[in-house]
């Protein structure tokens, strides 16, 4: 295995069978089944990848045929993605969370023939979207299902699918994909959509790859990775995997590398599934490090005066190097820095596994003061940046340039990067997508394919570099606030930073053409229950909402921000929502995006409510 491995693989089936030829026996794919952690072989991932690949074309696909696929993250989730490309169709990933109209929508949209369904519960709404959906016709079923009355719709068995002689499978699919190149679809990834009808991102081979090859030099030169395949890192995957972050990051990254891949059970299992399995790297999304960072602060707070001491120098030291303080500041915290790096910070790396080399944070925008309180503590923290149209990483954090958590770090190796006249980033290299599927229009807008910007993929972010070459990301073109003088407001800052605070969950701003900016705030439930009792009231959220009292506690944290915010900025009144946004109420995408659209549809008149009076 050599890092020059990934710029020259057609596609990426040959650098799994590749992978797999070269690790052979060893554990590649992990699940716990029965109470404990199972594995499954490179060699048995392989043949069930290319059996599946063979029972795919039996059923008479045809080239270029998409197969929608919806399961939870395991480790058949893998092999049929891998299938699915082995036969030459395309993979359309679905949301586990989406409903009945969801999936018709991206089954009537892709045109898919079949689709992969991991167990009864999930195919429910799929299979009710199959039947309005006239291209299906063959549905998969990982685990049993329950088979309905269709004349149109064959059930297949997964079991029955991945078994038999491997042997001629695997000399049919290396034929087969002997003839797939860089440049050819190998999956439909629909955006998760803050607004509108998700769009299916035609992502070529390529792309991935560049991408792949992108994150793994970062890896191998400022985080020590060893491409001779001696050492083995572990991933563990919890985020959807059919989000494109996940799917790059947290599948073909590692099988590139030729790492472990560990199957969380789920968020509410994920902190004994990281001290079970020690992860070396983990892709995160910025919601799950603020959630991770309140639970460590208030689990120190509760262990008395000298770990709160602790944690509070750490923190002190770590906002003195971020700001880069002088040699003789560095001279006067080298004891301190010493001493919690041999007392508080092994406890709290410990609860990450103890051999955490680094954690990557994507999908949205991450606090600095979150990245900041991570890299106190000893964890590396990197911040990535991109969109599905692209791979979906632009760029990434690198320790040797110089970690500085408010921006995501220099373009990716083989990655160009432009700032537009308006401060719009402009993107282009071969992880730029061919096009939205059946959508030329929109294909345009993104790329344009006349003018001085031809070729460049207009990321719809607002920024610039700084002195070394890094991207600061100030906002997202759309989402910015023109206030009714015509000054420009970050609203995921402002929201990022109302969000740190513990009586807050979450939040919204608006004030786009109004005179001042004003919050939607999610009360955090855990604090609302200390406040309860504390105040001898019922813990019942939505009559604690209607409780002046409780309003006034809401509102002392909004202010406490409001010290750090500009005249502009600064949140001048705020009204509670009625309940969390989730992606159950639609109010938030499958990858942690609140939706802002359908929050202003349910909250509307409160919003505007805030500017009477």
């Amino acid at each position: 295995m050599q890092l020059s491995d990934f710029a020259s693989y057609p596609n990426l089936v040959a650098m799994f069978l590749d992978r797999a030829e070269f690790f052979g026996d060893r554990p590649f794919l992990w699940a716990k089944r029965g109470g404990s952690w199972q594995s499954l072989s490179w060699r048995e991932a392989a043949d069930q990848v290319c059996l599946l690949a063979q029972a795919l074309r039996g059923l008479g696909l045809d080239p270029g045929d998409r197969v929608v696929l919806v399961s939870e993250n395991r480790p058949e989730w893998c092999i049929a993605d891998l299938a699915i490309m082995a036969a030459g169709l395309v993979t359309v990933p679905a949301y586990v969370t989406n409903t009945d109209r969801d999936h018709l929508h991206v089954l009537e949209n892709s045109g898919a023939r079949a689709v992969i369904v991991s167990n009864a519960k999930l195919a429910q709404p799929l299979l009710a979207a199959c039947l309005s959906a006239r291209p299906v016709e063959h549905i998969i079923g990982i685990e049993p299902l329950r088979r309905m009355q269709s004349e149109r719709l064959a059930f297949h068995e997964w079991a029955a699918l991945t078994s038999g002689d491997a042997a001629p499978a695997r000399l049919s699919v290396a034929a087969r994909i002997a003839a797939i190149d860089r440049a050819e679809t190998a999956c439909i990834i629909y955006t998760s959509g803050t607004g509108g009808l998700p769009r299916g991102v035609c992502q070529h081979h390529g792309a991935i790859l560049c991408n792949v090859d992108g994150a793994a030099h970062i890896l191998a030169e400022d985080l020590g990775w060893d491409p001779s395949g001696k050492e083995t890192e572990v991933f563990l995957s919890f985020l959807p995997l059919s989000h494109a972050y996940e799917h790059t990051g947290g599948q073909y990254l590692p099988i590139g590398m030729g790492a472990q891949i560990y199957y969380a059970e789920g968020l509410e299992k994920l902190a004994s599934n990281i001290e079970e399995t020690r992860p070396t790297l983990m892709v995160v999304v910025p919601r799950l490090f603020e959630v991770l960072r309140a639970r460590i602060m208030k689990q120190v707070e509760k262990q008395g005066k000298l770990p709160n001491y602790l944690m509070a120098r750490a923190l002190a030291i770590g906002a003195r190097k971020a700001a880069g303080s002088n040699i003789l500041r560095r001279a006067i915290d080298a004891p301190m820095d010493f001493f919690i790096e041999r007392t508080l910070r092994p406890k709290i790396r410990q609860r990450f596994g103890g051999r955490i080399k680094a954690m990557v944070s994507g999908g949205a925008p991450l606090n600095p003061d979150v990245g900041l309180f991570f890299d106190a503590m000893g964890l590396t923290m990197l911040q990535g940046y991109g969109q599905t149209e692209s791979g979906p990483v632009i760029s990434c954090n690198r320790p040797r340039v110089g970690l500085v958590m408010d921006t995501v770090g220099p373009p990716m190796r083989g990655v160009e990067v432009k700032i537009a006249d308006d401060g719009e980033i402009l993107v282009r290299g071969e992880l730029v997508m061919h096009g939205y599927w059946r959508n030329d229009a929109e294909t345009l807008r993104a790329i344009p394919q006349d003018g001085p910007q031809a070729g460049w993929l207009h990321t719809g972010d607002i920024g610039h570099f700084d002195a070394k070459g890094r991207i600061k990301i100030t906002d997202r073109k759309k989402d910015m606030i023109v206030n009714d003088k015509g000054d420009n407001v970050s609203p995921q800052r402002i929201e990022g930073m109302l969000t740190l605070q513990p009586e807050i969950a979450q939040a919204m701003v608006s004030g786009d053409k109004r005179p001042y900016i004003v919050g939607l705030i999610v009360p955090d439930a855990e604090w609302a229950m200390e406040w309860s009792r504390a105040q001898g009231e019922k813990f019942d959220m939505a009559a604690l909402s209607d409780l002046p009292a409780f309003r006034s506690a809401v509102r002392v944290a909004v202010d406490r921000v409001n010290k750090d915010l500009s005249v502009i900025e600064k949140v001048r009144q705020i009204a509670l929502a009625d309940e969390p946004f989730t992606i159950d109420n639609e109010e938030m995408t499958p990858s942690m995006k609140i939706r802002r659209h359908k929050i202003r549809e349910r909250y509307g008149a409160r919003i505007d409510a805030l500017y009477k009076g």
